[in-house]
């Protein structure tokens, strides 16, 4: 295999591996997005709602009702119900003790699911310029190759070379127009990861201290 063939694969196999990572990408920003919203209330309002729920349920001790009511359809793929039927599960242990598992389950469970995905978003944000920079020093190489090939008689066409610097700016084009927008996309994925994080925690928090109350009345035992 000459070394023009083997130039012409390796444009290829940028341009294979550019488009990749981008619908690779892409995929990652959609899912997060998605499985964010699945763990998070659509608004403060239905929260509220919920807890409230609970809370009219505790009231009654009716602790078995909790359970049903955080594993029913509308509750079971958010992570407050969850924490809450983890909760109710393991409400004889001691309130610290308590928060500590749900601080856990939450951390290990949801958010490093999150964070996983994060990090391969972050890879291709740094991978795509890179790859796109590759094309660049490729398609130079090939440019230096042709003009290298002409005779000093003949000169050098400019059409010859045309194709080669072109395609090395456009992967270079191709790399930023790749993780810019994952740049973006991750700022706001964050900014969601950390409604998120808020949420729970101030909707956890609420149900903690109706729980204490509720086992109060019942005897304070845990």
């Amino acid at each position: 295999m000459d070394f023009p063939t083997i130039l012409e694969y390796a444009e290829i196999a940028i341009y294979i591996a550019l488009g990749a990572i981008a619908v690779y990408g892409l995929f990652l920003v959609t899912l997060l997005i998605r499985r964010i919203a699945q763990k998070r209330f659509s608004s403060p309002a239905r929260a509220d709602e919920f807890l409230t729920q609970v809370r009219e349920l505790l009231s009654r001790r009716q602790y078995d009702d909790v359970a049903a009511l955080c594993d029913s359809p509308p509750y079971w793929s958010k992570a407050t119900p969850q924490l809450i039927l983890l909760a109710i599960a393991n409400r004889d242990r001691e309130s610290a003790k308590l928060r500590r598992l749900l601080a856990e389950k939450f951390e290990r469970d949801i958010l490093a699911d999150l964070e996983y995905r994060m990090s391969w978003i972050s890879t291709i944000v740094k991978a795509a310029p890179m790859l796109g920079l590759l094309g660049t020093v490729q398609g130079m190489i090939a440019a230096f190759a042709k003009i290298a090939a002409v005779t000093r008689e003949t000169g050098t066409d400019p059409t010859q070379l045309a194709g080669d610097i072109s395609f090395a700016l456009f992967t270079t084009a191709i790399g930023l127009l790749i993780a810019i927008p994952l740049v973006l996309a991750s700022a706001a994925i964050h900014v969601r990861i950390g409604k998120l994080q808020d949420g729970v925690q101030q909707q956890l928090s609420e149900f903690l201290e109706d729980l204490d109350m509720s086992l109060q009345a019942a005897g304070g035992n845990r």
